[in-house]
């Protein structure tokens, strides 16, 4: 009887079948590059909006002040949720890695003429602006009260604006604005009219 012969892959065959996985991966890798990155930029300012508001509703809900902190002096950048009467750290946020507090250079500078800052709120030139139009103010701590309004550390309304931006990155960046009367919250995204960079309320 004649036995089957039992053949298997060649070496040829299995460096071209790796050889077209490969491709395939990197060519789904740098597809998905840009949608990664978007993400990370939209985690940070969820990541931002979410402790504001977690501040803001402990703070009502629990007639307490608790304050906000934002950091961009270390990497990666973070935000801090304190409780005020007892300086206990309720929760902490890191930024990802390659998102930071930041503004750049083509960010709209006018508060009152197209392209606006957001809400009107500061020039454009500092990644943490709260504390609007204080003297002595601390720019990077928000004080939520237990009416819900927002202020500095003296009592003053607290109004301002944080940036978050990957670098170099002007559709990644974003913003996010404080009403200090009221506590309210509102999210901005750049975009672009002509060649000119604008605020857009999201």
């Amino acid at each position: 009887m004649a036995t089957g012969k039992v053949r298997g892959f060649s070496l040829l065959e299995m460096v071209i079948t790796m050889t077209v996985f490969m491709i395939a991966a990197a060519v789904i890798l740098m597809g998905v590059q840009p949608a990664l990155k978007e993400a990370r930029v939209s985690e940070a300012y969820n990541f931002t909006l979410a402790a504001m508001r977690q501040a803001r509703d402990a703070s009502v809900a629990q007639r307490q002040v608790f304050y906000v902190t934002f950091n961009n002096n270390v990497a990666p950048n973070t935000i801090t949720i304190t409780q005020g009467s007892t300086g206990n750290v309720v929760n902490r946020f890191t930024l990802p890695t390659d998102v930071f507090y930041q503004v750049l250079p083509n960010f709209p500078t006018n508060q009152n003429a197209f392209p606006t800052t957001p809400d009107g709120f500061g020039v454009g030139a500092a990644a943490i602006d709260f504390d609007q139009n204080v003297a002595g103010r601390v720019p990077n701590v928000v004080y939520f009260q237990p009416d819900g309004s927002a202020q500095d550390l003296n009592g003053n309304l607290n109004n301002g604006v944080v940036y978050v931006a990957r670098t170099g990155d002007y559709y990644s960046a974003r913003a996010l604005t404080l009403w200090g009367a009221t506590g309210r919250l509102r999210g901005w995204r750049m975009d672009m009219q002509g060649a000119t960079y604008y605020w857009r309320y999201q």
